[in-house]
């Protein structure tokens, strides 16, 4: 019996995730899997980098992530072209590869935004200037740091928080610039942006919000950020946490449809056959999530269609889920972050500047809508469970709430 050639364009966590699902569900000997990864890193846990800059966690093996004994995984092995016709992929080394089913795992990239001086005379990122997306610019940021008398951060959503964070955790003083009116407001309201603003305050962050930057001064290396309405921040370390974006130039060269993302059906099909798409470059049901957990499920389902232990899996529309558990920072949001609509619901907060915590319920009637906690995780896990499943709350939503005394 000849084993059934699966190709994996992309090694990181969603192409980990899938190979390690479906070599578990598959018979010894009966796929040939190969994942290939552009990064010189074999597959690792991308959602503990700010960590790993902390300084909390090394890098490598100890946040790599198992792909399965029999998955073949080549690093530095980009793809570039895709022939759906021929059933080949291409590499930057100027080999070739057959597939029987290719899976687009291709993942996303920094979005940069377009201010004058942010490119050096070589054409690259300005001197001391970064990204933070893959464990080599985690390295170079590190390195960078070390010499650095502080930073600014800018981008005030997920990443850009832990990002300033384990900056101001080696010690630098940092700025964190947003353009928004307050922090994480695509996953916040007010109330839980300010007491996570004061946290980090708390840890040697200066917040600016509503802060737009208007350009970067320096020839070779960064030395200053200019802001709209406001004096310059001298500096000579900038990290852009301003977000990310589907990568899809593989799928479009190959006629793939694209819209934000790739576009994939509910079996993570793609609009040509044999090429399946899962993760930060995919985009189901009008969404390109850029989220670890949407990733993993997907790729749970799409093991599950490939090995043949469930070929009509379905993956299922996502919902927002964030969580972040970095040193003394912890919140979750989950559900709209606005109340929708107000007259169908109820709203219920709980704010302890004290203690630093907040939390916020939206219920209609008694299900659990969205849910906002900064501080106080401990009610967090039976919350999403119920969420998740749409049961009704069995206890006082005010006693999940309140702050131990």
């Amino acid at each position: 019996m000849t084993a059934r050639r699966i190709a994996v364009a992309g090694a990181g966590m969603a192409g980990a995730r899938f190979a390690q699902q479906l070599l578990a569900r598959t018979p010894p000997g009966a796929v040939e899997l190969t994942l290939y990864g552009a990064e010189a890193d074999g597959p690792y846990n991308r959602t503990v980098l700010a960590e790993v800059l902390a300084g909390r966690y090394g890098g490598g093996d100890v946040i790599g992530l198992a792909c399965g004994p029999d998955a073949v995984v080549r690093t530095g092995a980009e793809v570039t072209a895709v022939d759906p016709a021929a059933g080949t992929i291409a590499l930057a080394d100027g080999s070739a590869a057959a597939y029987d089913a290719l899976v687009l795992a291709t993942g996303a990239e920094p979005v940069l935004p377009a201010v004058p001086g942010l490119y050096g005379p070589d054409g690259g990122l300005l001197g001391g200037v970064h990204t933070f997306r893959t464990l080599a610019d985690c390295r170079r940021l590190t390195e960078d740091a070390g010499r650095a008398g502080g930073a600014v951060v800018v981008g005030g959503g997920v990443l850009g928080v832990g990002v300033a964070r384990a900056l101001a955790a080696r010690g630098l003083p940092v700025t964190l610039v947003h353009r928004g009116p307050y922090l994480m407001n695509r996953q916040l309201d007010g109330g839980a942006a300010r007491m996570l603003a004061a946290g980090l305050t708390a840890l040697g962050v200066t917040v600016r919000t509503a802060a737009h930057v208007r350009a970067l001064h320096g020839t070779d290396r960064v030395t200053a950020v200019e802001l709209d309405g406001g004096p310059a921040l001298a500096t000579a370390l900038v990290v852009f946490a301003c977000g990310v974006r589907p990568r899809t130039r593989l799928a479009r060269a190959a006629g793939l449809a694209v819209r934000e993302g790739i576009v994939v059906d509910d079996g993570l099909a793609t609009s040509a056959p044999g090429i399946h798409a899962i993760g930060d470059c995919a985009e189901h049901r009008g969404t390109a999530h850029g989220r670890s957990g949407p990733a993993w499920a997907q790729a749970d389902v799409l093991a599950a269609r490939l090995s043949g232990a469930d070929p009509d899996a379905r993956c299922p529309a996502s919902r927002p889920l964030t969580r972040l558990t970095a040193g003394p920072l912890q919140l979750a949001a989950f559900g709209a972050p606005d109340d929708g609509d107000a007259d169908s619901l109820d709203v219920l907060r709980v704010a302890d500047a004290t203690h630093g915590t907040y939390k916020k319920l939206v219920l209609r009637g008694d299900r659990l809508v969205s849910a906002v906690l900064v501080g106080d995780l401990t009610a967090v896990g039976g919350l999403i469970r119920v969420w998740r499943r749409g049961e009704p709350l069995t206890a006082d939503p005010l006693d999940l709430i309140r702050t131990p005394s």
